[in-house]
């Protein structure tokens, strides 16, 4: 079982229970102020039972719970600032048997102190039984809104990935004057993964040959994968697009976490704007946003972007309809040919966690000596030169090292991934 800010995730009926759920969920009622949570799902066989005990774990605390059914992770959150918290029944982009719940206070994701509230037993005072009530969002309105209407009817194929973007994000692009082809629609039959990072995509780029642009979304949609031109683009493609839109529509503002591509800044930086860089984590990205009060950022390894005056979560299906509304104009071509210039590798090697501090520390005294400069903010991220970068990260939850790195020349970048993991495999290697 994973338990960070991100969520708590598991195997269900291995090592994520029903009772695990009525308990994370008695603890997380303590940090309730309003008195009043909502609750929705993703498209996962295990969601309904969890998502009845986590709101019997409210309603006995006296929280009122309004039930979303199944929605996807952004609609949760953002009616969780209405009423004041809100839980997440998913684990994302995990496999299928997995399960989980992503907690939410005033509209963000829960912070690192509060994390601590929600694992440790809290014992609540016994009140009144709270009620519960389905409740529907105006998510798809307050979107179109933002997105505005578009002239030019682009055609346009989603795969839903059999997850709980259906009924919302075909529904945002239709509504805004997009002719859209869906796959994938039910979970049942699915041709392709929970991930769409992950995945090749293949139905989506052969469906999407003839027509203006393909979307994939995760199964709690709110990651997005951009397919143009039968090519699958690599996550930071996706935020790249929505930070233009965001740039076109006054922005100025940007925070992005430490793994972003350089092509994303440069690009915000040549039109005007400022950027400030996080650790990674959409939970980092959004306390940085918060505390400076920026208009538009996110995170690049999960084509993560992120509009706080709409979301304070990664809004796939809002960007979805942000890309679209680019569609057809010379800028989105030129956007586009500038960040696919430049060429992301992200890969890990097995490190046994005991010594992951260690090897880390050796490979800064390499990089300190190698590199132009070298950042701690989130592991060590060497600096090779104004296109080209490597961040070497300890995970939190698994026996590995991540090393990401980022050139415009593909072959360098390969070498870099390649050197950096041998690096780290010597160190290792030396201090056992």
């Amino acid at each position: 079982m994973k338990k960070t800010i991100s969520g708590i995730r598991g195997i269900f009926g291995g090592d994520l229970n029903l009772k695990d759920v009525l308990e994370f969920c008695n603890n997380f009622s303590s940090l309730i102020k309003s008195q009043k949570c909502v609750i929705g799902k993703d498209t996962r066989p295990s969601g309904s039972m969890i998502k009845d005990t986590a709101s019997a774990a409210l309603m006995k605390n006296g929280i009122d719970v309004f039930d979303l059914g199944t929605v996807p992770t952004p609609v949760v959150f953002r009616e969780a600032r209405k009423y004041g918290a809100g839980i997440v029944v998913s684990s994302s982009h995990n496999p299928i048997e997995w399960n989980g719940m992503k907690f939410i206070i005033e509209g963000r994701g829960i912070n690192e102190k509060e994390l601590p509230q929600i694992i440790q037993k809290q014992e609540i005072t016994k009140s009144k039984i709270g009620t519960e009530q389905e409740i529907s969002s105006p998510y798809i309105e307050d979107a179109g809104k933002i997105i505005g209407n578009l002239e030019n009817q682009p055609e346009i194929v989603v795969d839903i990935g059999g997850g709980a973007a259906k009924g919302f994000a075909p529904e945002l692009l239709e509504s805004i004057g997009c002719k859209v082809h869906k796959i994938n629609e039910n979970l049942e039959g699915c041709s392709r993964g929970p991930d769409p990072t992950a995945d090749n995509l293949s139905d989506l780029v052969l469906a999407s040959a003839k027509k203006e642009i393909g979307f994939a979304f995760d199964l709690d949609g709110d990651r997005l994968v951009v397919v143009r031109n039968g090519v699958k683009q690599t996550p930071d493609v996706t935020l790249g697009l929505g930070v233009a839109k965001s740039l076109e529509l006054g922005y100025k503002n940007f925070v992005l976490s430490i793994d972003t591509s350089v092509s994303v800044e440069k690009f915000i930086k040549e039109n005007g704007g400022t950027v400030q860089r996080t650790k990674v984590g959409e939970a980092n990205v959004i306390e940085q946003m918060l505390e400076s009060k920026a208009q538009a950022g996110g995170e690049g390894s999960s084509g993560g972007f992120i509009l706080p005056e709409f979301n304070y979560c990664r809004e796939g299906i809002l960007t979805s309809g942000l890309i679209s509304s680019m569609l057809g104009t010379e800028k989105f071509n030129e956007i586009l040919n500038f960040m696919e210039s430049y060429f992301q590798i992200r890969d890990k090697t097995e490190i046994d966690s005991q010594f992951h501090d260690k090897v880390i520390d050796k490979v800064h005294s390499t990089f300190a000596n190698e590199y132009s400069e070298v950042n701690t903010l989130d592991g060590i991220k060497g600096i090779i030169d104004e296109d080209s970068w490597v961040l070497i990260r300890k995970s939190n939850t698994e026996d590995i090292i991540r090393v990401s790195a980022e050139s415009n020349d593909k072959e360098k970048c390969k070498k870099i991934v390649k050197d950096t993991i041998e690096l780290v495999k010597q160190s290792y290697d030396k201090i056992r």
